[in-house]
């Protein structure tokens, strides 16, 4: 048995156990992408490098054996630097996206490509699932967001960006199970009690989300509609009174009461409101215009004084979005708002406290070349925009809907949730254009197997797929082409990825570190 220390944690181990191997059985995490047990070991990455304090040297913990009194740093200062600079390394030549551009433009950060596949498939209660995972008001929104989505949507490029916020309203529209698809989402009654005062898109937003959580939510409205503002200045032709009165409905079924013509001064607020419920939900709209709530907070030149990362006030329990904060132009953010602030009070509820996480690590690379285009129009179809010609106000029928979901260029990695690069990098804050020069890589796809698609510019040369494939007997298998920087790894001898792994595709995607190969997703 061999005596070593890790992180001064005194451990015994068989000889020939790696320092990777030692530290993993003793609950030491160790970060690595291109090993996999009883695999060889190729230290490419160096991601799992640590130090040996002995020859005062980073090694790799994966290939690095143990030694007598070897005395190893695993989460040093100078070792995590080490890490962060093997990962910027690996994004220098690192061409693709996690997200796709349109889900980082909407304020929401919907899943707009997985909604459009969906439709493309036609499971529409699907769809408007993944919708209201993120937007609770779809139907409205598909009215009246400005789309910020469609000017970031890269199929503008080829022809025009797809018809995303017609596509959102179509979900709404179309669903006739809509209710029940939340009804069914609820949670079991909590007790506690949420005022929310005010009815516009941010106000129902919250009241939707809590109530989900199974908190018994009160809407305040001083007029005598729900959404009294948006019926007032968007006119019936652009936004039907029906669409509004439909999402309010949605709302009541989950259990919401609403109290109109009921107007939350501070006294009121005071006496009535904040005794009486266990939170509140402040969205009226602006206050300074309002005054009926003027005072009742700190204020700042940015309007009311907030923790951002979770809309709460000064007052506790208290939490405030949308035009209450200050005028908003977009009915989007002030939903994204509403929905940030729900998830605090759902947690405050539980004695929790919760801030919105930093957005996780994402690479992109922008604009497509113009080589790039076909490459991307593999996995969509050549279609132009499609305009609603039965009836162009109500918006898409279901053919319609799904020719233009068609469109979609895929943008998005399909690894975006289990990409041990992204994983890292977003662990160990990495700059992905530290060492990035000269021009980018040409971004391909090769679709042609029917179970994984392989993107070699998002590949780190770590080999497991090459072994993988040899060793399960693939006649030809992938292999390392190329010398030095510009080594690749593709199916050899012009055989294509279809004929290279007969039997081995999804055991290479599942072993892949990155989006390199990934299974094809059924939706």
């Amino acid at each position: 048995m061999i005596n070593l220390k890790i992180d001064h944690i005194n451990i015994k181990v068989k000889a020939g156990t790696t320092v990777l191997e030692a530290a993993r059985a003793n609950g030491i995490e160790i970060p690595s992408m291109c090993y996999m047990k009883g695999y060889t070991n190729h230290p490419s990455c160096m991601v799992c490098v640590v130090k040996d304090k002995s020859r005062d040297a980073l090694v790799a913990s994966c290939s690095q054996q143990v030694k007598e009194g070897m005395e190893i740093e695993a989460s040093s200062d100078e070792v995590k630097k080490a890490r962060q600079k093997a990962l910027e390394m690996l994004l220098s030549d690192h061409v693709g996206d996690c997200e796709a551009p349109c889900t980082l433009a909407c304020p929401a950060g919907m899943d707009i490509p997985l909604m459009n596949r969906l439709i493309a498939a036609g499971k529409f209660d699907e769809a408007l699932n993944v919708v209201k995972e993120d937007i609770a008001l779809p139907h409205i929104l598909g009215y009246i967001c400005p789309a910020p989505c469609e000017n970031a949507c890269r199929r503008k490029q080829v022809d025009e960006p797809v018809a995303i916020c017609l596509l959102k309203r179509f979900t709404a529209a179309e669903s006739i199970d809509e209710k029940n698809i939340a009804i069914k989402n609820i949670a079991e009654p909590t007790g506690k009690k949420v005022a929310i005062i005010g009815s516009g898109p941010a106000g129902l937003t919250a009241a939707y989300y809590l109530q989900l959580f199974g908190h018994a939510c009160t809407v305040f409205e001083k007029s005598e509609k729900a959404c009294a503002t948006l019926r007032e200045v968007i006119s019936d032709e652009d936004l039907p009174p029906e669409v509004i009165d439909n999402e309010v409905e949605v709302i009541k079924s989950l259990g919401v009461s609403f109290q109109y013509n009921s107007l939350i001064t501070k006294e009121v607020f005071n006496e009535k409101i904040k005794p009486k419920f266990d939170a509140v939900i402040v969205a009226t709209g602006d206050i300074q215009k309002d005054n009926s709530l003027l005072g009742l907070f700190d204020q700042s030149k940015a309007g009311i004084e907030l923790n951002q990362k979770n809309m709460s006030t000064s007052i506790e329990g208290v939490f405030v979005c949308g035009s209450a904060i200050k005028p908003q132009k977009m009915a989007i953010r002030s939903t994204a708002q509403a929905k940030t602030a729900a998830l605090a009070a759902h947690f405050y509820l539980q004695n929790q406290t919760w801030e919105k996480p930093s957005r996780k690590f994402n690479s992109r690379f922008n604009k497509l070349l113009d080589d790039e285009l076909p490459e991307y129009l593999k996995e969509a179809t050549d279609n132009k925009r499609v305009d609603p010609k039965v009836n162009p106000k109500a918006g898409f029928t279901i053919d319609e809907a799904k020719r233009e979901a068609e469109r979609c260029l895929h943008c998005d990695c399909r690894k975006k949730d289990n990409c041990k690069l992204r994983d890292y990098s977003d662990e160990y804050e990495v700059d992905s254009k530290r060492y990035k020069v000269g021009e980018r890589k040409l971004m391909t796809k090769q679709i042609q197997h029917d179970l994984v698609i392989y993107e070699p510019e998002k590949c780190i040369k770590c080999g497991l797929c090459v072994e993988i494939s040899n060793r399960e007997g693939e006649k030809f298998g992938l292999a390392f082409e190329g010398r030095g920087i510009d080594v690749t790894i593709n199916a050899p001898l012009g055989s294509k990825l279809n004929e290279s792994l007969t039997h081995t595709a999804v055991k290479c995607a599942e072993a892949c570190p990155t989006g390199a190969i990934s299974l094809k997703e059924k939706y």
